[in-house]
């Protein structure tokens, strides 16, 4: 039996192209009014900071040459593709999974375009206390992170009867 996309998980999709398209745009922003490894204050603990990122997380394997860009473009496209067929097994109703997935995939998505398109990750959120500062980040990473603690959170959260059967079938 042929099943309803809007049935399944697919239909958090939305919440997707919120995270590319809130992405993307802060990052065309930014690019576009700010100068490389400029620096503006937000509020206490805040700047904006205009870096590119040719590695990953925390700038990992930056400085290999560029080999780095595909193979992260490899697994962004594999996790997405996995989340997708994921999502589009899962049922409409588990909201809190559904849209972690595609919070995930709108992370990966957003990367995967700078990877494509400008050879690099645009990150602009410095996060810092005193003078210690985070990796500078993006919206595509916190979609990322966000989805993933809510991954977690779930994993924590008693299950409801309705999903429990369906675990017995």
């Amino acid at each position: 039996m042929k099943k309803s996309l809007c049935s399944t998980g697919l239909r958090w999709l939305w919440v997707m192209v919120v995270v590319i398209v809130v992405d993307l745009s802060s990052k065309y922003w930014v690019m576009t009014s700010m100068q490389l490894h400029e620096s503006r204050a937000l509020i206490p603990s805040l700047n904006l900071f205009y870096a590119h990122n040719y590695g990953a997380a925390f700038s990992f394997l930056a400085d290999k040459g560029g080999w780095q860009r595909w193979m992260f473009a490899a697994i962004a496209v594999a996790i997405a593709v996995s989340l997708l067929l994921m999502m589009y097994r899962s049922r409409a109703e588990q909201k809190l999974t559904n849209i972690a997935y595609a919070m995930i995939i709108g992370g990966a998505l957003g990367n995967l375009f700078d990877r494509a398109w400008h050879g690099f990750v645009v990150d602009f959120i410095d996060f810092y206390v005193g003078d210690w500062h985070f990796a500078t980040f993006n919206i595509a990473d916190c979609g990322i992170c966000v989805g993933a603690a809510l991954i977690v959170l779930e994993g924590f959260l008693p299950k409801t009867q309705a999903d429990s059967a369906e675990d017995k079938s």
